[in-house]
């Protein structure tokens, strides 16, 4: 309770980063639907289906927030595990939207084909982790710790070099 606020503004964040995360899909849904339709509509349809689990997940965080104030702490743990869980579902979404993103990586040659097989890598290393954590209780959620090179090389190749979209003849 003494860093309120500050547990405010990281659920308002969590929030606004899904926003982005709407806008990021479907401005990529724009870049790849020239490279193959089906495979964009796939990762668009994935990557919108983050967001409306990880904003209801926040739920968790204001339940938190609401225990907290009533000095109900016994009931704090079970929420900020729920929330962990909650995270795991988001997860394995946002792994299988990094598959189809990865195959239009390699497939449009927009963009160097070794971040398509970077995100694909990654992409397995979230939804092993999520459903490695919902079979086995005790298991350390750690492949994608290793794995997630493709995410964090992607948008910044995107920002610094961006896309090399084939010249179209007039």
């Amino acid at each position: 309770m003494a860093s309120e606020m500050l547990f405010r503004i990281g659920i308002v964040s969590d929030l606004i980063g899904q926003v982005f995360q709407i806008l990021m899909t479907l401005a990529l849904y724009d870049l790849f639907r020239t490279a193959d339709k089906k495979y964009a509509a796939l990762m668009a349809v994935l990557g919108l289906m983050i967001v409306p689990i990880a904003m209801l997940n926040q739920l968790n965080q204001f339940a938190i927030l609401t225990l907290l104030s009533t000095a109900n702490y016994s009931q704090v743990m079970f929420y900020v595990s729920q929330f962990g869980y909650g995270l795991f579902i988001a997860q394995i979404f946002f792994g299988l939207w990094l598959f189809p993103l990865g195959y239009l990586v390699i497939e449009s040659r927009y963009i160097p084909r070794i971040l398509g097989i970077l995100l694909i890598i990654a992409g397995f290393g979230y939804v092993i982790d999520s459903f490695g954590k919902f079979l086995f209780p005790n298991y350390n959620p750690t492949i994608a710790i290793f794995t997630f090179v493709g995410e964090v090389t992607f948008l910044p190749w995107l920002l610094i070099k961006g896309a090399k979209m084939p010249k179209i003849k007039e």
